[in-house]
C-alpha cells in the first residue's frame, strides 16, 4: 500500500559529540545534502530540512533544498517536527517520515517501506524499522537499541538492555548469543500522522522515556501502538563521532 508522504530532516548544529555535524565536509558536500540526496531517491512528494541554525539554512539553500527554521528549544526531533507539520500546514492524517540528520547513507527503499508500513497499519501511530543482531556484543551494548515486537508486529517495548533477558542462558555464559531468542536491533527512522505528533508535544516527556533516553517510549506509555517490521535494506551506521564521519567519508570519497 503506498501512500502520499513529506520526509522532513530535522538538523541540528549544536552537537556534543560533533559540532556542526550537518556541515560536515562529505566529499566536498555538507554532510545534510548527502541526507536530502538519500531521501530525494524515494517516493516521497516532498523533502525538507528543520533546523535550528542561519548557517545550515543558507547551506541548504545553495543546493536548492526547502528548509525552514525552527526554535531553538525543543526538546527532541520529534518535537521539531511538530512545529514543521504546523509551519507545513499538513493535515491530521498526513504522513510524515523522520529521516535523521546524520544518515548520509541511508538507503531510499526503507524511507518508502516505513511510510507504506504506517499507510497500511491504521492501528499504529508510529512506524518504524528494525535488523537481527547478530552478535553479543551488540546485544549488550547500550548505544544499541533493542526491540521486542507482539506477533503481529505491533512493538512491545524499546530498550537499551538486552531484550529478552535469557535467564537460564546467560546464567551459563554471556559471550554467545542464546539460540532461538530473534534479538532485533531498532533502526531510527519513523513514520508519523502529523496530528500524532501534535498529541506528542502536549504530552510532554515521561519517566520512561526520560529513563532510557529513548523517546519513542512517551508513545507506548501513552497507549499509541508502534508497528515494527525488518528493513528491506540493512542502513549503514550514522555518523554520531569523529571516526564515523571519517569512515563515511572513506566510503563517499572511494
Amino acid at each position: 500500500m503506498s501512500a502520499a508522504f513529506t520526509v522532513v530532516i530535522p538538523a541540528r548544529y549544536a552537537s556534543t559529540r560533533l559540532p556542526g555535524k550537518p556541515l560536515q565536509d562529505i566529499a566536498g558536500k555538507p554532510m545534510v545534502q548527502h541526507v536530502w540526496e538519500q531521501a530525494k531517491k524515494s517516493s516521497a512528494s516532498r523533502v525538507v530540512v528543520a533546523t535550528d541554525d542561519a548557517r545550515i539554512v543558507e547551506a541548504c539553500k545553495v543546493f536548492g533544498a526547502e528548509v525552514l527554521l525552527t526554535r531553538e528549544d525543543h526538546n527532541s526531533g520529534t518535537d521539531r517536527l511538530a512545529e514543521v507539520a504546523t509551519q507545513l500546514g499538513l493535515a491530521a492524517d498526513a504522513i510524515v517520515v523522520n529521516v535523521q540528520g546524520d544518515e548520509p547513507l541511508i538507503p531510499p527503499s526503507i524511507i518508502d517501506q516505513v511510510a507504506a508500513n504506517l499507510a497500511a497499519n491504521p492501528q499504529a501511530g508510529i512506524a518504524t524499522l528494525a535488523e537481527p543482531i547478530e552478535d553479543v556484543t551488540a546485544l549488550f551494548n547500550p548505544n544499541v537499541v533493542k526491540v521486542v515486537a507482539d506477533k503481529s508486529g505491533l512493538a512491545l517495548t524499546f530498550s537499551r538492555a538486552p531484550l529478552a533477558w535469557a535467564r537460564d542462558a546467560f546464567a551459563k555464559s554471556r559471550d554467545v548469543l542464546p539460540a532461538g531468542v530473534p534479538y532485533r536491533r531498532h533502526i531510527g527512522i519513523y513514520a508519523y500522522r502529523a496530528g500524532f505528533l501534535h498529541d506528542f508535544v502536549a504530552w510532554g516527556p515521561c519517566w520512561l522515556e526520560d529513563t532510557e533516553c529513548l523517546e519513542q517510549l512517551r508513545a507506548l506509555y501513552n497507549g499509541v501502538r508502534i508497528h515494527v517490521a525488518d528493513a528491506l535494506e540493512a542502513p549503514a551506521a550514522g555518523v554520531d563521532t569523529a571516526e564515523d564521519l571519517e569512515r563515511v567519508r572513506r566510503l563517499l570519497g572511494a
